[in-house]
């Protein structure tokens, strides 16, 4: 019986060319343990700056743990212990002189599901920006909210209802809404965990278009099921699997000639 092989997701032209930037996020032999159970072994990667990292693999591969750790999420979970090095621009984020508030103040997450909160859109993006004091006044406060929906694409659809609740926007709008708040307080590194997998395709075509935009200014790691959008949005991909990391490199070399039989096995949907 003859075998058929899946087609591989085409690569976008942004991700034809791999990330030469300096090192942004410096990871080396990163292990997480949960209790007793290693959920991460010895993960060592690099992560350019105004670049799309996306990290691949099945469900509990250690790809959401690892994109955790870059922000110490981690320390949230009772029983959880992080062990190796992870540096930002060279500077341990561990270390015990790291306040780690500020630290996801510079390293902004949006999440699987779009978290708002109960608040008017306008208070939503400007919170962050409340809480660490970022502007001097009123107009200041309004510039950056006007700025950060701005680049998040949401102002012209939501400009002339700023105290309406978040909550009353579309999921996709939502999720922009989440991402203008990440941008508020000027971070240098966003996280998205399975940002799109909440969304139907044109909202997720939106989420695609803006990430593409922001990798101008923002080192982005995305954490994705969908081999075909790590192959449109992303210039390097890092595939995971039982906890490790198997091989990373530009996303066009990983698409279409993996160096490891199990990230060909992964990519052409032999498994997942």
């Amino acid at each position: 019986m003859e075998t058929i092989t899946p087609p591989r997701p085409q690569v976008a032209v942004s991700a034809a060319k791999a990330p030469t930037g300096p090192v942004k996020v410096h990871a080396k032999d990163v292990c997480v343990f949960y209790g007793e159970k290693q959920a991460l072994f010895d993960v060592s990667l690099d992560m350019p700056e105004k670049s799309v990292t996306a990290l691949i693999g099945p469900s509990g591969c250690g790809k959401s743990t690892f994109l955790r750790s870059i922000n110490r999420m981690n320390d949230t979970i009772p029983g959880c212990r992080v062990t190796g090095k992870i540096a930002i621009d060279g500077d341990d984020i561990n270390d015990k002189s790291v306040d780690a508030t500020l630290l996801r103040a510079q390293v902004g997450m949006v999440f699987q599901k779009p978290n708002p909160f109960p608040k008017s859109i306008y208070d939503n993006v400007a919170y962050g920006v409340r809480l660490h004091g970022l502007a001097s006044g009123k107009k200041e406060l309004d510039q950056i909210v006007e700025t950060s929906l701005h680049k998040a694409g949401l102002w012209d659809e939501v400009k002339d209802r700023l105290a309406a609740p978040g909550m009353s926007l579309s999921g996709g709008q939502q999720q922009r809404l989440v991402i203008a708040r990440a941008i508020a307080v000027s971070p240098e590194i966003i996280l998205m965990d399975e940002p799109c997998s909440a969304l139907d395709p044109i909202a997720t075509a939106k989420i695609e278009e803006l990430i593409d935009e922001l990798k101008a200014n923002y080192c982005i790691i995305i954490v994705t099921h969908s081999m075909a959008q790590a192959a449109r949005v992303s210039q390097q991909t890092a595939f995971f699997h039982l906890g490790k990391l198997v091989e990373a490199g530009a996303t066009e070399t990983i698409f279409t000639n993996p160096r490891d039989t199990r990230t060909q096995d992964y990519i052409t949907g032999r498994f997942g």
